[in-house]
């Protein structure tokens, strides 16, 4: 039966505690399961035994090669393959893998984004063992998650400040609940990452050089239908659709990859996966994972799968929403209960997140900034690029009258009745959703639905983690200093003066209302645009202080990240702009060219014989007129892209590409899209929107 063989396959590929328990000496099992549970060091004995007993699980999975599987500060995640094999003197092979081998490795160092931490003459680097995270198999590969550091030990991925982060958070969190009487185990976030994506088919993928070349279409003019119908959303899904989320769930369990709900989003080919929460680092693992065979597997079923933010023009972009909350030896801290204006635990943690968010808005919208997610924020279901905080109305009225000095009651959940005897009465939530709100929080948890599709959300939950943590150290502090008055006291006033403090990021409204955008001028909120804008926000010496103090990133990582995130913009811009060039000079104007001279032709034709051929020569005016537009626009976009590169500061390269190179690719992008509607379907060189977004 279908459910047996998920039970029998589901974590299959995954090193697990159940494989680590059956094959480790009992002494080793509980030493690693230490290091896991409890994020104590590893010796290296320790480290042999378990090298050879995950060795000999890989082989019997049919695996000959071991890769360290890290993720550089370009996102996504890279790895070399090393089999093992040792040759011995009489010609014979030994599969041997040491716990050396384990636990630390050496990829060259040099030709990652580095920001400036490594030159290319200083190319060692090191990738350490996550033992938090198991090991898995791909592709017939032993896959190891591991930090990736430089040789001077500065990190140069993203999961080192992650797991620093986590570090931290769990050391002040640990802190505010000794003050409640509580000394957990562990305090961890729990993680639930909501994949959004396209499907087109892949004949179309490949006939365009944009999707191929940048993800996104750089081209392509306003399809007769988008999403205006909303017929999409929640609708059937295709069969062939449908059969490669079934080869994609199958392949994720295996993976104990826990995917738990699919569907069609609300743009035309757009879908929508989410998995069931786990802790921090390991779901931002599991997502990349995901990220992966969503491009592999799609081509099993001629599509291509497209993650970018903004592929189309028109409808929806896709985000990734990172659904975060912190828990306490599995006791999720901001469950508010029945009645969390009683709940005071809950309103110090709900406090010092408002507060992390309102003090740290720079660095949390600077934490999904990109080129991509530049082009999606601030409609279609994403939020704007102002950072406010929703609170719905279970929890605004508490706090309300929290900053009032008053009781408040929340609202009890309130019982429905449909009108129809036949179906049950159901329990209205307390709290609606609010789809425009860039961090909302959804009954025990927040919504962070800024994070773009493509993204390696380590960055957000970074900032997240640190900025709360701060705030949880503040109230120790706080609590410290009034030692001699009464706790619940203090505490009570810490969550009312922090609420009063940063009331003006809370925000319950419409995020895309020109009215919110003057509001949240007035409150004091910035509202940062664009990735220039919001990129020398790392080099701000408050937040270079935070992440200094926690011990999440020195001032040279912060550094190299702001360097690498400044070029990896211009780089996509750079393309981005090479290719509209390619494409206007080598595909549309020889189009163009070929459909006027048969309009023409037929012009003269007419001519010839009396018959009037007014709108045909109205055409080819315009056809010609459009020739000679794309020509000079492609002509003056490549003149202001060269110019771009040669500006060797990252930030006033960006600032250019930002304010002169993308009004130049606009401008182009409009004069090809005038064309395409008056152009025959025929001669058109490139699938269009109708074509790809609308397939059978």
């Amino acid at each position: 039966m279908a459910h047996d063989k998920v039970t029998a396959e589901y974590g299959s590929l995954v090193f697990s505690d159940h494989d680590m328990r059956k094959r480790l000496p009992k002494p080793t099992y509980q030493e690693l399961s230490r290091v896991i549970k409890d994020n104590k060091p590893i010796d290296l004995d320790i480290a042999n035994e378990v090298a050879h007993a995950m060795k000999e699980w890989a082989l019997e999975k049919g695996a000959t090669h071991f890769t360290h599987w890290f993720q550089p500060l370009n996102g996504i995640t890279s790895e070399k393959h090393d089999s093992f094999i040792t040759p011995q003197d009489d010609g014979s092979v030994l599969m041997a893998f040491s716990g050396k081998e384990l636990v630390q490795g050496e990829p060259d160092a040099s030709s990652f984004p580095n920001g400036g931490l490594r030159a290319t003459f200083e190319a060692r680097g090191y990738t350490v063992w996550d033992p938090m995270s198991p090991a898995f198999i791909k592709d017939e590969v032993l896959c190891i998650p591991t930090a990736f550091i430089s040789y001077t030990g500065e990190a140069l991925d993203k999961k080192t400040p992650l797991l620093r982060s986590e570090v931290a958070l769990e050391r002040q969190a640990k802190r505010v609940l000794e003050l409640f009487g509580h000394k957990p185990k562990r305090v961890v976030t729990t993680v639930g990452l909501e994949q959004e994506y396209f499907l087109i088919k892949e004949e179309d993928f490949e006939a365009r050089p944009d999707l191929r070349l940048t993800g996104r279409t750089l081209f392509g003019a306003e399809p007769c239908k988008g999403q205006e119908l909303e017929e999409h959303y929640f609708g059937a899904i295709r069969p062939s659709v449908n059969a490669f989320m079934k080869e994609l769930d199958d392949e994720l369990w295996k993976l104990a990859i826990p995917a738990k709900t699919k569907h069609n989003e609300v743009a035309p080919c757009q879908h929508e996966l989410a998995p069931v929460f786990e802790q921090g680092s390991l779901a931002v693992d599991n997502n990349l994972l995901t990220m992966e065979k969503l491009k592999l597997l799609a081509t099993n079923y001629g599509l291509a799968c497209l993650e970018h933010e903004r592929p189309f023009e028109y409808v929806n972009g896709s985000g990734k929403h990172d659904n975060w909350s912190i828990s306490a030896d599995g006791r999720n801290l901001l469950e508010p209960g029945p009645h969390p204006e009683d709940n005071l635990q809950f309103l110090v943690f709900l406090a010092c997140l408002v507060a992390a968010v309102d003090e740290h808005a720079d660095l949390i919208r600077m934490s999904v900034a990109s080129a991509g997610n530049d082009h999606r924020l601030g409609a279609n279901e994403a939020p704007p690029a102002i950072v406010s905080i929703f609170l719905g109305d279970a929890i605004t009225p508490v706090v309300e009258a929290l900053i009032r000095k008053e009781h408040a009651e929340a609202h009890e959940e309130e019982l429905m009745d449909l009108g129809v005897p036949a179906l049950p009465d159901i329990f209205r939530d307390n709290t609606d959703r609010n789809r425009t709100s860039p961090f909302a929080f959804t009954g025990n948890k927040f919504e962070f639905r800024m994070c773009g599709s493509q993204q390696n959300v380590s960055d957000a939950n970074v900032v997240i983690n640190t900025a709360v943590a701060e705030q949880c150290e503040r109230f120790c502090d706080y609590v410290a200093e009034r030692s001699d008055e009464d706790f619940v006291s203090v505490a009570m006033r810490f969550v009312r003066h922090t609420f009063r403090d940063h009331h003006r990021v809370i925000f319950d409204g419409n995020g895309y209302s020109h009215e919110w955008e003057k509001e949240a001028e007035q409150r004091g909120l910035p509202n940062l645009k664009t990735t220039p804008d919001v990129l020398p926000s790392l080099l701000d010496a408050s937040n270079v202080a935070l992440f200094e103090k926690y011990g999440v990133l020195s001032e040279s990582e912060l550094h190299a990240r702001y360097v690498a995130k400044a070029e990896q913009y211009a780089k996509l811009l750079n393309i981005e702009a090479n290719v509209m060039v390619h494409m206007a000079r080598h595909l549309f104007i020889p189009a163009i060219i070929s459909y006027s001279g048969d309009v023409a032709t037929s012009v003269a034709t007419k001519a010839e014989i009396g018959i009037d051929a007014t709108a045909e020569r109205d055409l080819c005016r315009t056809l010609t007129e459009g020739i000679g537009a794309i020509n000079t626009l492609a002509t003056a976009l490549d003149d202001k892209n060269a110019e771009a590169r040669s500006v060797s500061d990252p930030g006033k390269r960006d600032d250019f590409y930002r304010d002169v190179v993308i009004p130049a690719m606009e401008l182009l992008r409009d004069a090809v899209d005038k064309m395409e509607v008056i152009c025959s379907k025929e001669c058109w060189p490139v699938p269009s929107y109708n074509d790809m977004l609308f397939y059978v």
